[in-house]
């Protein structure tokens, strides 16, 4: 009997290892909680008309209404990437879906522009943590090879998907409510971060650990940030103006402070070392166009399909969902694609694709949605290369213990690139929908080009 005893015992898994989960149950609980984080980010595009009348807002501050969110993610993701490798993915991933949930439960309550925004902006902050706890949490996951290949792919089809859904989720509520999405997406988000709760284990991999986070670094970025997306914002009523010309000095300066704070700081938001990997550039200057040249373009596609075709918000909504559905499907097949194509040169044919698409709705926006069939089946096809390649370079560009880093350098060039992306889109359209739509096809151009170089040279 001792010895049956003894065995049993044995056999008995420890706590750790009995709440270790399953590959497959991190890749779900990461992706949910991503998807929602990026409905959350784009469900004010298909109700900005109705969120600016409720609060009375101007159309020179109209960018602030879609722009909160992304400053928060651009300011907070190399800070919340930093806090996830030194103190556990899971934690900060779990605080994050669970701030998420509550901050976009306060965004429904706002009663103003500005409250809306410092909603947003908190909104960001949350979802920052969310990436990248969450890419850090699949790089332990799924450690290397195809399997990593399938799951980064998932992932990034999980951000399409998001994109997708947001606008489809906002139209069709704000036939009652426009605030009532942001009630929906917060109980979500409360629901995720319960279920990770109870099934998501230890981390496997903890890089240095640090005693303080980077915030010199993250308010000068934040600064700047801010600066810059002021003067784009201010541009629509005159680029030669003196406040756009002082803001735009403000942002340069305040850059070149950034840079001069990392390089002194014993704890800087992203390694200097890592900048002299091409893989690491690749990730980061791609993520940075998608954003520029395709997100901040897209954000603002359903409301010039209302103002200048005259649809519907939920006829606009389908017709996003068109490119952004397409977009999701092809990051999801992405994948076979891996054995062939690098990820670098994987994201040259996405910009490639992007900016054949985009071109081809030149004059369609104003006239019969037909004619932007074509531009947006190629363009969503150009996006869902770019969402599969980006978090698999992201994470393959820089060493397992600086996980969950790469992916927040990767995704906060991209809400860098999607904050100044739609500020200057929105600036752009008030000479026409044409001007913009040339200025992204252009902007993905120059990203196709620098992916292309950077992926020739050795890692």
């Amino acid at each position: 009997m001792p010895q049956l005893t003894t065995t049993t015992r044995t056999r008995t898994p420890s706590p750790a290892r009995a709440r270790a989960p399953r590959p497959s149950t991190a890749l779900a609980v990461t992706g949910a909680a991503t998807a929602v984080a990026l409905m959350n980010y784009t469900a004010p595009m298909l109700t900005l008309p109705e969120t600016a009348a409720a609060f009375g807002t101007p159309a020179s501050a109209r960018a602030w209404l879609l722009n909160g969110t992304p400053l928060g993610l651009a300011v907070l993701l190399l800070v919340a990437g930093g806090l996830a490798d030194a103190h556990g993915r899971r934690r900060v991933f779990l605080l994050g879906t669970l701030a998420l949930g509550v901050t976009t439960g306060l965004g429904a309550f706002a009663d103003s522009t500005l409250t809306f925004t410092l909603a947003r902006i908190a909104q960001g902050a949350a979802s920052a943590a969310v990436l990248a706890g969450s890419l850090g949490l699949l790089a332990d996951a799924y450690p290397s090879g195809r399997d990593r290949i399938r799951a980064t792919g998932i992932w990034g089809a999980s951000v399409s998907g998001g994109i997708a859904l947001g606008p489809l989720l906002a139209g069709a509520l704000s036939l009652v409510d426009w605030r009532l999405a942001y009630e929906v997406l917060g109980l979500a988000a409360l629901a995720i971060a319960a279920t990770g709760a109870r099934t998501l284990g230890p981390d496997a991999t903890r890089g240095p650990r640090q005693t303080r986070p980077d915030l010199p670094g993250a308010l000068t970025l934040g600064a700047a940030l801010a600066s810059l997306l002021t003067a784009l914002t201010l541009g629509r009523d005159g680029w030669l103006r003196a406040p756009v010309g002082l803001l735009l000095l403000a942002a340069v300066g305040l850059t070149a402070a950034f840079v001069a704070v990392e390089h002194r700081s014993r704890t800087p938001m992203v390694d200097p070392a890592l900048l002299r990997r091409p893989a690491f550039l690749a990730s980061t200057l791609g993520a940075l166009f998608t954003g520029l040249a395709v997100i901040g373009l897209f954000s603002v596609v359903p409301t010039l399909l209302q103002s200048g075709a005259g649809m519907s918000p939920l006829g606009a909504a389908w017709l996003f969902v068109l490119w952004s559905g397409t977009a999701f499907a092809v990051a999801l097949q992405a994948r076979r694609l891996a054995g062939r194509l690098s990820a670098a040169y994987q994201l040259t044919v996405g910009f490639t694709l992007s900016a054949a698409g985009v071109l081809a709705l030149l004059g369609g926006l104003e006239g019969p949605w037909p004619r932007l069939l074509p531009g947006l089946l190629v363009a969503g096809a150009g996006s869902g290369l770019l969402n599969a390649a980006l978090p698999r370079l992201a994470v393959d560009s820089v060493p397992p213990e600086r996980a969950a880093m790469g992916s927040g350098a990767n995704n906060t060039a991209r809400y860098i690139g999607s904050s100044a992306g739609v500020a200057l889109t929105l600036a752009l359209t008030t000479t026409g929908p044409d001007t913009a739509l040339a200025v992204s096809a252009g902007l993905s151009l120059t990203g196709a080009a620098l992916t292309l170089v950077l992926g020739r040279r050795p890692r």
